[in-house]
């Protein structure tokens, strides 16, 4: 059996583009192309103007807090980590920490990055990061104007059940449970 490799080039052209839509979180452009195959075609984008910022706030007992929120586009109640958008050109650490206060009213000492994706790189460049934050401080939270928030404090273990058995569908925040849990697997956790 013989195994084909290309080239790791873009094979795509581009013939032409069209804005169809813009708000200030998002642009979709409609792009004319020619496909790899060699037909022409066309290809939507949907252009972030900000970062996914996703924080998991751990404390000294390894235990963590969840966001609970409704979501519009699902039209259904969801369970995540912290979670919000940071500006392009603001370091994501900066967004992360100030998500993180609004969203929780938790502060941490320590940050480190655990986790960068691309959330849906076939219809979208949106990039995000994630950051485990620990040796926390309690203080008032500040959630925006579209946030009706509750919290709820959970060990990593119950998290991840809720991630096996489909109860947290969002996707940064299953990709942040299960990157913890490989590092709690791996014993490189640190808790504090």
């Amino acid at each position: 059996m013989s195994v084909t490799h290309t080239a790791e080039t873009n094979p795509w052209l581009t013939t032409g583009e069209r804005m169809v839509y813009d708000n200030p979180w998002i642009r979709v452009t409609e792009y004319q192309v020619i496909r790899p195959s060699g037909n022409p075609g066309i290809y939507g984008v949907v252009h972030f103007k900000n970062l996914a910022i996703g924080v998991v706030p751990m404390d000294a007992d390894g235990q963590l807090w969840l966001v609970g929120q409704y979501r519009y586009p699902l039209k259904a109640y969801s369970w995540e980590i912290p979670e919000g958008g940071g500006p392009l050109d603001v370091d994501p650490l900066i967004s992360a920490q100030r998500e993180l206060l609004e969203e929780t009213g938790i502060r941490a000492d320590r940050w480190d990055l655990i986790l960068t994706m691309h959330l849906s790189n076939s219809v979208s460049d949106e990039q995000a990061f994630v950051y485990l934050a620990t040796g926390l401080s309690y203080h008032d939270s500040q959630p925006e104007e579209t946030e009706q928030l509750q919290l709820r404090r959970v060990s990593l273990d119950a998290a991840y059940a809720d991630v096996v058995e489909g109860r947290i569908t969002d996707s940064i925040s299953v990709a942040a449970i299960l990157r913890l849990m490989l590092m709690k697997k791996e014993n490189r956790l640190i808790y504090g």
